[in-house]
Formats: structure tokens, sequence, C-alpha cells
């Protein structure tokens, strides 16, 4: 008798949104996966998300993630600049990618991968998912006031967070059964006021992200909010904090996470049991 087929493995996808270098808490959370034997099928990612996307989806191990975040400063992304549309030129960042990803374009990788962006003169979500990979992430990456948009292919695009905060949705469209998004929240402490120009726009994109999460909320059967709110956004010195709270919210959400999971269970159809009446026809007495 054959044996019955094994309930198949369900695809995961995982997003992870932006929020600069508190975006390396998501290295915590895939740290977990990771130590769990959890595979990841298929990554999104917008902004700082766009870059540890990148960096996994090519092959780099959580310790190697966490190797190079160690070593990285804001002088990696940017350079100052005079111009009225930031404050910072991004071609060190395009270096930086050349020097540390494994892999250099999409179809190299070997998870697939999406990164988000917004056009900026009409607003439009874009999905990049195929070419090089170092012009998306810088778009994905220019976060509007700080870095200068990106042109791409005779467009002009801005930070990925204003199309998609976290880019759960575009994992549905590759193939992911399961959605896991990763949140960043940009809120600054109540215990004091910004501290320059930059922290008031990300307390803004923060307000504007908490108002209109229900758009990527819908698309992910669990997300991961590590506790970032004491963080700044340009501490990568404090880059072991931020990975231990990554890794703490992914523990707390791991029961859940393994019961999303779990394949359902096939039904074997019982065996009909079939009762057949046989009538004993009596003749007449002669």
């Amino acid at each position: 008798m054959p044996r019955a087929s094994e309930p198949k493995r369900l695809k995961l996808g995982i997003a992870l949104g932006g929020g600069f270098a508190r975006g390396i808490a998501h290295i915590g959370v895939l740290k977990v996966l990771e130590e769990e034997n959890i595979l990841v099928d298929y990554v999104a990612g917008t902004s700082v998300g766009a870059i540890i996307g990148a960096a996994y989806c090519g092959g780099m191990t959580a310790a190697e993630l966490e190797e190079m975040a160690c070593a990285v400063r804001l002088r990696d992304f940017g350079r100052l600049t005079l111009s009225r549309y930031g404050f910072y030129n991004t071609d060190r960042m395009a270096r930086f990618f050349a020097r540390v990803l494994k892999k250099q374009t999409f179809e190299e990788l070997r998870i697939p991968l999406a990164i988000t962006a917004t056009e900026f003169r009409t607003g439009e979500a874009t999905v990049f998912t195929k070419g090089a990979l170092a012009d998306p992430i810088r778009a994905s990456c220019a976060y509007p006031g700080m870095f200068l948009p990106v042109e791409i292919e005779g467009r002009s695009y801005i930070d990925g967070m204003l199309a998609y905060a976290v880019p759960t949705t575009p994992l549905h469209g590759m193939g992911a059964e399961r959605v896991i998004g990763s949140y960043l929240s940009a809120h600054w402490s109540n215990a004091r006021p910004p501290r320059h120009v930059f922290e008031v726009i990300g307390q803004c994109f923060s307000i504007a992200q908490a108002k209109l999460s229900d758009s990527w909320k819908k698309d992910a059967d669990i997300v991961i909010e590590p506790e970032v709110g004491g963080f700044s956004y340009d501490c990568f010195e404090r880059t072991p904090e931020l990975i231990a709270v990554g890794e703490a919210a992914m523990w707390a959400a791991l029961p859940q996470v393994r019961a999303m999971l779990k394949p359902p269970a096939l039904t074997v159809p019982k065996k009909s049991s079939v009762t057949t009446a046989v009538t004993t026809q009596t003749s007449p007495a002669a």
C-alpha cells in the first residue's frame, strides 16, 4: 500500500519595516528564527529592512549580520552635501553595499527578496524584485529631508516607508502562505523633546504609520514589535542592545509562530461500509 503523503510545509514570508539604526533589532528577530530552524522563504524590506533583507537573502548568517551592524556608522550611508532636497548624498551607500553584500543582484539571492520605495512625484508604491540591488536599496532608504531622492531609470524615488511601513502585502504576491511583520515604532520618548529636525520628521512618520497601520497589518498573520522606544534613530553604537530587544520580541511570539506554521492535518476519508441486504424469497407452499 502506498504511504500517505506528508503535509507540505507552509511557505513563510517576513516583512522588515524601516527605522534606521533601530532596524538592527530585525537581526535579533532573524537570529531566533535561524536558531530554531524556522526557514524563511520570502523577505520584503523597507528602508533599513531592505538593507538587512538583502544581506540575509544573500547568504549572511545572523552572526555575520551582527558583525556588520557592529561596524556600521552613519558615515557609511551618507556624505554631507548642499542641496535643497536633503543633507546627505547616498553615493557612499552604494560603495558600502558593494563591499559588504555577498550578492549584488536580486537574481543571485538564495531567498527571493522584494524592496519597496515610493515614487517621489506620484506617491506610487513601487516594489523592486529584479536587477541590481544597490539603487533600489538606496531609494528605499532615501529618508525625506535627510537623504536625497534616488533616480532609477528616469524616475525619482524616496523612502519606502511612505508606501509600505512594513511591506507585508508584496509577500503574498511572491507566494508566502504565512506572513510575519517586524515593526519598529519611530516614536521618541515623552521624557524629552526632539533633538533636531530629523527626530521631528521621524515623529511625524511615526504618527502617520500608527494611523495607517491597518493597511499592512491586515496582510500579516503575526506582528513582531521590538521595544525600540528608548533608542535614537542613529544609535548604531547600541547594536548588541538592539539585537537583544529583537530576540526578546521574537522569543515571546515563537509559540504563535510555530502554531501558525503547523500544516493543516490531512483528512483521511473513512472506509465506507456497504451493507448488502439479501432477501430470501420463500416459495409458497404447494
